[in-house]
């Protein structure tokens, strides 16, 4: 993982976003603000636009600013969620992780994000992607496998009764859509561990 190439994985994950951003709207109109493709679009066009700067620092600090680049320009309560999810990961990993690094670092990235969200695995949440994500990690699963977990993790959304964010005040009525938050999280995992599994 040392030759991490941060420009490839900013693009990469930009561009699965920009693929997928009216699927992402569409899921969050059915039990959100309607807004989260729009919104995470704007956040990841923002830290493409500065790939050569990130790319240039040490990953800690690139993943602290490209953290803070999504809370400023994400907006809506996915900015903060998915802000702090790369700045709490770019302050505990080493500057080039192995997998274990890796994976603790990932695992303090997801306490910090459930903290901000005040919010647990269970609830109809990214938190429902993130965890089995860092199990799959941990069992020392492949990119594929990786990628797979999280697109079923999102999956496994859709009977869930969102507890947590906007679709919580629709109560049972949440129940048999999957979480906008969640997928978008999937999405991400499988553009970077690709993109990830192409270079290793």
């Amino acid at each position: 993982m040392a030759a991490l190439n941060l420009a490839r994985l900013i693009a990469a994950s930009a561009d699965m976003i920009a693929t997928h951003a009216d699927e992402l709207t569409a899921l969050d109109q059915a039990i959100g603000d309607g807004d989260h493709g729009l919104n995470m679009k704007r956040g990841f066009e923002a830290v493409r636009s500065e790939a050569e700067v990130f790319s240039a620092k040490p990953l800690p600090d690139a993943l602290q600013a490209i953290g803070t680049k999504l809370v400023m320009t994400v907006g809506g309560a996915s900015g903060p969620l998915f802000g702090t999810l790369f700045m709490a990961l770019g302050k505990e990993i080493s500057a080039e992780p192995d997998r274990a690094g890796l994976t603790a670092a990932f695992g303090k990235a997801i306490e910090a994000v459930a903290a901000r969200g005040k919010s647990q695995v269970g609830q109809k949440t990214m938190l429902d992607v993130l965890k089995p994500v860092h199990d799959a990690l941990a069992q020392g699963k492949t990119a594929m496998e990786i990628a797979d977990v999280a697109d079923a993790a999102a999956r496994a959304t859709i009977p869930m009764k969102a507890l947590r964010g906007r679709a919580s005040f629709l109560g049972d009525r949440s129940i048999g859509h999957m979480d906008a938050g969640a997928r978008s999280t999937a999405l991400l995992v499988r553009a970077i561990v690709e993109t990830i599994g192409e270079s290793a």
